[in-house]
């Protein structure tokens, strides 16, 4: 089939959903009709209401399929003048597909690479192209690795795949955006009854009465029925495009090799998986690191770190690179399995090309610190650039640590808030544990049903892991308080707290052997016969008030 007629069954096939509510809004209103010819009138009356509170959604519901504008992912664009080698790969590789280079190229910050044409007549004629390409991407792979990559993008232009996506795209996101809308108004709908109901419970409780039953049953039924209709045919839709979306991705991988030679394709199609995953672990463990002190990194750090974090765990991703996702991220994917493509690539003749451009494929930017700095510029909300940033990476880890343990909130935590009802702090927790009320402030602990049940000796053994760690990280958070731990950066590995000798002690008082002594007290405090001594007896001393003030609580 050709990409016109692919392009045009798409156009059917969404046709087909706009024209399933005009069908479903006809039939309610055809029952009407009929309603009042044959049947009584006061029924015929009632029965018109209801079909015509169910057709409201349905009209809302043809006015939700209206084309949403297309919207640019967050970026920094840049043109030959700011990247010529760049611009250079992307023509020499357009060509050799035998298609035109893009217009435009947007350097983004996740791990990804995509094209866009600004299609005409919903995608019959070509438009304007674009070239979206994540930075981290090229901090991850080899500049061979890249230009397969790339010839993979522009193999979707040369087989006309940006057309018939601009259609298809546009159908699954009409399709996912109104089967949403109504779920969530149906969502709204159940919200606003049960505070309806939770009010009236209120009224009659000051009245001394007893409420009744929340109840949110049938709620919102008129959008969620409309909802599993065009849910049915959304599937149908995603079906029918899907083989195609897969075949091109099979034709784009098979130019990917064609261009770039096997052995490079195959790479990168092993890396960008292990990339994925990579990426997402650094976000969350260093660039976001310093969220909860109000801190980011070192300028053009946010970006610029990945690539120290991938130089030092060279180990752990060549064993990720050997385990390939075996199956699509859902049924309606339009990606194949990873695992699949790879090994298509790889049963293709060898080609001697596994010596071709080995340098990092960020190389091809002029000026990589530049880049991380305007991209970061680019993708970083404004209020997100105006926090304060750390000197270094250590700083920042400093930083958050000491946030991040000022504002411990542990089981034990919440138990001694609720036991006291007042604020939880360790020295009240050490004169609870003094007063021999230990095992009685564990009931508030969260329990497991067998934990609920369990007498004696057979509880405290439940709990006492709980109590373990959660006491544990306040004598830590106490530490940090005093200014008496300090932590080590690591690309390498998590990051680790030294616990730092009191003033005047000797150097081997501290860690590791500080780290002893306060397992060995923690255990001491949470023993049959609880004895604080041992952990009063380490803990740094608060620092002393001026004279005339009051010690801050």
């Amino acid at each position: 089939m050709g990409s016109t007629l692919r392009v045009l069954r798409a156009l059917v096939l969404l046709a087909g959903f706009h024209l399933l509510g005009v069908l479903l809004l006809a039939a309610l209103a055809g029952t009407g009709c009929l309603l009042f010819a044959y049947a009584p009138l006061g029924s015929a009356t009632m029965l018109a209401a209801v079909a015509a509170v169910l057709a409201i959604p349905l009209v809302r519901g043809l006015f939700m399929l209206r084309t949403p504008r297309g919207e640019e992912p967050p970026g920094l664009p840049v043109t030959e003048a700011d990247e010529p080698e760049l611009w250079r790969t992307v023509r020499e590789l357009a060509d050799q597909v035998g298609t035109r280079a893009p217009s435009r190229i947007l350097l983004t910050g996740d791990v990804n690479a995509a094209v866009r044409e600004e299609d005409r007549l919903m995608g019959l004629l070509p438009g304007p192209r674009r070239l979206h390409l994540g930075v981290p991407l090229m901090q991850g792979l080899t500049e061979a690795q890249l230009r397969a990559v790339l010839a993979h993008e522009l193999g979707h232009y040369a087989h006309s795949d940006t057309r018939l996506a601009a259609v298809t795209r546009r159908g699954r996101v009409q399709l996912q955006r109104t089967v949403r809308n109504f779920e969530e108004r149906a969502g709204n709908m159940e919200v606003r009854e049960r505070a309806r109901q939770e009010r009236r419970n209120a009224k009659a409780e000051a009245r001394g009465k007893e409420g009744r039953e929340i109840d949110t049953e049938g709620v919102g039924v008129t959008y969620r029925t409309p909802a599993r209709i065009y849910t049915a045919y959304a599937e149908l839709y995603l079906r029918a495009t899907l083989a195609d979306s897969r075949r091109q991705e099979y034709a784009a991988d098979a130019s990917a090799a064609r261009i770039a030679g096997r052995d490079s394709t195959a790479s990168a199609l092993r890396e960008i998986p292990v990339l994925e995953g990579v990426f997402g672990f650094y976000v969350r463990s260093y660039a976001t690191l310093g969220n909860d002190a109000a801190l980011l990194p070192p300028r053009g750090e946010v970006f610029g770190g990945f690539s120290r974090m991938l130089t030092a765990r060279q180990l752990e991703l060549a064993c990720l690179r050997s385990e390939l996702p075996m199956e699509p991220t859902s049924p309606y994917d339009s990606h194949p399995p990873m695992a699949d493509r790879v090994r298509r690539v790889e049963l293709l003749p060898a080609d001697d090309r596994t010596d071709e451009a080995p340098g990092a494929a960020i190389a091809l930017l002029t000026d990589e610190e530049g880049i991380f700095r305007a991209l970061e510029d680019a993708v970083l909300t404004y209020e997100v650039r105006q926090l304060p940033r750390a000197a270094d990476w250590q700083e920042l880890l400093n930083g958050a640590m000491a946030a991040n343990l000022a504002a411990l909130d542990t089981p034990l935590h919440r138990a001694l808030a609720l036991y006291t009802k007042r604020r939880p702090t360790l020295p009240a927790l050490l004169a609870l544990i003094d007063d021999g009320q230990l095992w009685e402030l564990a009931r508030r602990l969260p329990l497991s049903d067998e934990a609920v049940a369990a007498k004696g000796r057979a509880f405290r053994e439940f709990v006492r892991p709980t109590l373990h760690n959660s006491l544990h990280s306040m004598v830590m958070a106490e530490f940090s308080a005093r200014s008496r731990m300090r932590w080590s950066f690591s690309w390498e590995q998590p990051a680790k707290a030294r616990l730092l000798p009191a003033p005047g002690s000797a150097p081997d008082d501290g860690a590791p052997g500080l780290d002893a002594a306060i397992g060995a007290a923690v255990d001491r405090a949470l023993a049959e016969h609880p004895d604080t001594a041992p952990l009063r007896a380490l803990l740094p001393p608060a620092p002393h008030s001026p004279r005339g003030t009051d010690a801050p609580r």
